[in-house]
């Protein structure tokens, strides 16, 4: 939601939340892009197809595979564009990351995560990144599933950050 309105896509009525922000501090939907799409409404198809937001679903990455998406990804902003790097954890598969409130089968693999964030600390424009819907609250079994989130969430911090195996 808060892409929404950083956007300009979302407008509130109370503007004290989001009326601080001006025209020119809007974030171009030209530079926004989704990666590993698998569970999308109506709704939501309706506002990236409307907006030109560049989406590339679980599909996409069968098909061309995680290299060639983030590739894409990275050439549709442009290299001269600082990123943040906003990375729901629930992209990932529930086998990599079960504590989060929309677990839906078919997702990322943790490998195919930490690439995509590898990739990123790779352009050298990465200027922010947050990790968002860890929820160690909803997990099952909280020791297992929770430390399991949590270990996934750091492995993708981490090599956003420039960790890599050599």
């Amino acid at each position: 939601m808060p892409v929404a309105f950083v956007t300009g896509l979302a407008k509130e009525e109370k503007p004290e939340y989001f009326g601080w922000l001006k025209p020119e501090h809007l974030l171009n939907v030209n530079k926004l892009v989704y990666i590993g799409l698998r569970d999308v409404d109506a709704g939501e198809k309706r506002i990236l197809r409307e907006n030109g937001i560049k989406a590339f679903s679980m599909f996409d990455i069968d098909r061309y595979g995680i290299g060639r998406v983030v590739e894409m990804a990275l050439a549709h902003i442009g290299n001269d564009t600082p990123i943040h790097l906003s990375f729901d954890v629930d992209a990932l598969d529930p086998m990599w990351a079960p504590s989060t409130g929309t677990p839906v089968r078919g997702g990322l693999t943790l490998r195919e995560g930490d690439f995509i964030c590898e990739s990123v600390h790779l352009t050298g424009n990465l200027v922010a990144v947050d990790l968002v819907e860890v929820n160690p609250s909803l997990a099952a079994d909280r020791e297992a599933e929770a430390n399991e989130t949590i270990r996934a969430g750091c492995s993708l911090v981490r090599c956003a950050l420039g960790e890599s195996l050599l």
